[in-house]
Formats: C-alpha cells, structure tokens, sequence
C-alpha cells in the first residue's frame, strides 16, 4: 500500500489548478472529476450541448499525463471499434489483436446514448473489470482507466436510454450548469486569440497518478462511517417513492468516493461531511422511481435529500478540533 505524502496533495491540487486555466468558474466540477478518477471510477456528465463537457475531460488527461481518446457516439459506432477486433496477418500466419479506442487512460464517450444498446454493453466489461474481451481472448485495460460519458439532457428522439445495469456502473452522475456573465466573459476573452488547452502543462505522471490511487485505499474510514453508508444506502430500498433502490456496488462507490473526498479535501480520514458531499452524486442516477412518484413530480434529489434526514451522521471528528 503506497502512503500518502503532502507531495500528493499538493500535486492533486495543481492538477486542479491547471484544468481551471480551460473550465473557468468550475473547481467543485473539476474536483468531483478527479475523486472519481482517484476512486477507480466512472462519470457520467448530463448537461445540455456547449458547457465545456469534452474540454473538461480532455484538460484533466493533459494535466495528469495520460492518454486521451474520444468516440462520438452515433448510430453506426460498432462495438468493435471500441473493444478492438482480430484480424488475419498473412505475414505471421495468425490472427492478431488489433487494439481498440478503449484502449487509453481516459476514455470519453460523448453522447452516449445515440449508439446501439449492443455498442454500449461493449463497455459494460471495460468499465467493471477494466479490460475487453475479444474471441475468448481477455486484453488488460491501461491504469489508470476512466471512462467519462456525456448524454444531453434535451432531444431525446433517437437515443438510446441507458439501462439500470448500465448506470449502476457509473460512480457518479454529475452536471456542469452555465457559467455565470462574469465567468463567460472570461470564457470569450480567454479564446479571441488562442485555445487555452495549449496551456495546460502535465503535473504528473501516470505513475504518480496509480501511486495516488493506490494511496487513497488507505484512507482511514472509522466504522460508525462504514454503518453510515450502509444505512444511508438501505433507506433507498424502503422508501415508499423508490421503485428500486441502490444496490451494494453503490454502498462500495460511495465509500470509495467518501475516501477519495477527504483527500481531495487534505485529509487522511474520512468525515460524515465527505459522505453527504458524495451522496447526490453517487446515488441519484441509481434510483428508479415509482410511476406516482413521477407524476406528483418528485425528483431523486427530493428523495436523497429526506433519507439524509432522516439518517443520523455519526460523530464528526472535525466537530471537536
């Protein structure tokens, strides 16, 4: 287990730093990007078209060094194309892999419900056991490995809704929002003469980056935090709104995003504060509703923001300091 230093808290928040010099105004975006990034994690961005979604996660795989790579997503997208293929070498007399665009650190999947359910399953093996399999033969995904999906949240015709399996694979689903006038004044005068991508430098390696990750495994979690989760989570199953509820994996990511919180936030030790932070959204997008729900216009927000309510948080360690 590799330990934490004050090194890589200052690295992550250079990082941050310089992914804000391309998304003006976004730090709290910036930085749920990098917790699930540093939890092992997935992100799903809904937001309407022109925010910033494709140039936020482009800037952060600059920063950090690692390899970018992004589909478009329409119709005609296979799922080879994404896994990769084997083909026939006459040179060798054999087949060989022939690697697909999964294949890199962060991989970026806009609009992702304007492909087939078929090309979007090919993902499903990636984002859980981070590698593809193709004609019986498993192929290791690259470390780190991030998949940041974006969907619009208008102009549904023609699209493909993700299934629960699918979004259950998704550690968070976040959205970016407009900027304020000041902050897309500065977005414009920023971009007359240059982009500024082309300004932001690599922090760190992709090295360094596994090292960190592996380092925020051991953040310590006390177990009335753990008890926390789990009861937070559990709520969801009861409630009378819920049709279906968030099952274990997503206890497993919120823990994992509560620990990646408190280092984002300096911290060696996760706080109930790091908990409520992360349960919008890590488990708003896992909850299907009932149809009375839908029709008395109750949001998962409105659910999440009850069970919150109702559960008790454990002692906060920073309350006595």
């Amino acid at each position: 287990m590799k330990t934490l230093t004050g090194e890589s808290y200052a690295k992550v928040r250079r990082i941050a730093d310089e992914v804000e010099k391309v998304i003006v105004g976004k730090r709290d975006v910036v930085e749920l990007l990098m917790i699930a990034l540093l939890s092992g994690g997935h992100v799903l961005i809904e937001d309407v078209p022109g925010v910033g979604k494709t140039t936020l996660a482009t800037a952060l795989g600059k920063a950090m060094g690692l390899v970018n790579k992004r589909v478009q997503f329409t119709p005609d997208v296979m799922a080879s194309d994404i896994t990769g293929f084997t083909m026939y070498n006459k040179h060798t007399n054999g087949f060989e892999y022939r690697q697909g665009l999964v294949m890199c650190n962060i991989f970026l999947a806009d609009e992702i419900n304007r492909t087939s359910p078929k090309t979007q399953s090919a993902l499903l093996e990636a984002m859980e056991e981070q590698t593809v399999t193709v004609d019986s033969r498993t192929h290791p995904l690259p470390k780190p490995f991030m998949v940041i999906a974006t969907q619009n949240e208008v102009g549904y015709v023609g699209t493909y809704p993700l299934p629960e399996a699918q979004l259950d694979r998704f550690l968070m689903k976040i959205s970016m929002g407009y900027p304020t006038l000041e902050q897309e004044i500065d977005i414009i005068a920023g971009r007359q003469t240059e982009n500024p991508l082309s300004d932001v430098k690599p922090i760190c390696s992709k090295e360094e980056i596994n090292d960190i990750i592996e380092g925020v495994r051991g953040v310590n979690i006390e177990h009335s935090i753990y008890h926390y989760i789990v009861r937070l989570v559990s709520s969801t199953r009861t409630h009378k709104s819920v049709m279906l509820g968030a099952s274990p994996r997503a206890s497993l990511s919120l823990m994992r995003a509560s620990q990646s919180c408190a280092f984002v936030s300096g911290r060696a030790y996760v706080i109930p504060e790091d908990v409520l932070k992360m349960v919008p959204h890590v488990l708003s997008h896992r909850l299907l509703l009932t149809q009375e729900a839908k029709i008395r216009k109750i949001t998962e927000t409105d659910i999440l923001g009850e069970i919150l309510k109702s559960v008790n948080p454990p002692f906060s360690r920073d309350a006595a300091n």
